[in-house]
């Protein structure tokens, strides 16, 4: 039995459902969270609610590129590809591209997000960044990462916040911190650096300060963090998320009135733009080709501003993609 042949065809759609709807859809990543918020951020803009399913590589896939794997179906735990296969499937990160790409010769509609690393003609669609400098009849090109910081969410999250952070001086500075990730460097004097420009901040323009840290953050530069913020947020100027109870960060996203989001995050960046809030961006040690371009764009649209210590703010539309994308995704695929 061939890799092929081990997956039954798609399940048919139900009695009297719209023959031109997927029935049922599959979300396939690894288990990131920012792969899934991608995948998720599309979906729900698009109507859908696919099956989370998540890849976790075995053998020798753990170490070799997705694009060289000799056999993508057997290259990951069977459970994350138990049939009956969706009408669609929608997959973030290279690990989903050979997958997606196998599966769309069993007749499932695939949508690739993010750079496949292989002929883009393999797949229905694919959703790459401007970044990612990829081109194809079949290819959507965005500016800005796929999210789920929708107005919607971030208006609740900043009902649901507003209370707790009532007493931070305006303007309130929401900071993002991300953390290394083979790019860029978030270590001990990074975070050093970062610290002492928050510090000025507060001291020199009065400014409110919330942070919050990310999954990647290292402990030991949070604390960093931290500490030279404590005498502030003792002072009601300064807030640091403990990282207990429920997540800030949309609230956040709802609630500043500047955003400082850390260079080596473009879903974080993405989401911040989303906002009306003027966005600086926080340098970080190291280099990314592909963070110079997507940066680069946003500074010729003028939606962000390189973050060098002080404050500064200018009228910013929202910028965000993902509904349009989700829009022509449905079109195309005349859904």
């Amino acid at each position: 039995m061939t890799e092929d042949t081990a997956l039954r065809s798609p399940a048919a759609a139900p009695p009297g459902a719209d023959a031109s709807a997927p029935a049922r859809s599959w979300l396939l990543s690894e288990p990131l969270a920012g792969l899934e918020a991608q995948g998720l951020g599309l979906a729900e803009a698009a109507g859908l609610a696919p099956e989370r399913r998540h890849l976790h590589r075995r053998g020798y896939a753990r170490w070799l590129t997705p694009a060289l794997w000799p056999a993508p179906l057997r290259a990951v735990d069977p459970a994350a590809l138990a049939p009956p296969l969706p009408e669609l499937l929608l997959g973030c990160g290279g690990a989903a591209a050979p997958i997606l790409a196998r599966l769309r010769r069993r007749g499932v509609r695939t949508v690739q997000i993010q750079d496949p690393r292989i002929d883009p003609a393999r797949f229905d669609l694919v959703i790459a960044n401007r970044h990612d400098r990829i081109a194809g009849p079949n290819v959507i090109t965005i500016r800005t990462a796929l999210h789920r910081a929708t107005p919607g969410r971030r208006a609740a999250a900043a009902a649901a916040w507003s209370a707790r952070l009532a007493s931070l001086p305006r303007p309130l500075v929401a900071v993002l911190v991300g953390g290394s990730n083979g790019r860029f460097r978030l270590d001990a004097p990074a975070a050093a650096s970062l610290a002492a420009d928050l510090v000025r901040l507060i001291v020199r323009e009065g400014a409110g300060v919330a942070l919050t840290p990310s999954r990647r953050t290292d402990p030991a530069a949070l604390a960093l963090l931290r500490d030279a913020l404590a005498p502030h947020a003792a002072a009601g100027r300064a807030w640091v998320w403990d990282g207990e109870g429920e997540n800030p960060y949309f609230g956040l996203l709802g609630l500043a009135d500047v955003l400082i989001p850390t260079v080596d995050s473009v879903s974080m960046i993405s989401e911040a733009v989303a906002t009306s809030a003027p966005v600086l961006v926080a340098p970080l040690p190291g280099r990314s080709r592909k963070s110079d371009l997507f940066l680069g764009d946003l500074l010729a649209l003028g939606r962000v501003r390189r973050f060098a210590g002080r404050l500064e703010t200018w009228v910013a539309a929202p910028l965000d993609d993902t509904a349009e994308a989700a829009a022509e995704m449905r079109r195309r695929l005349g859904f």
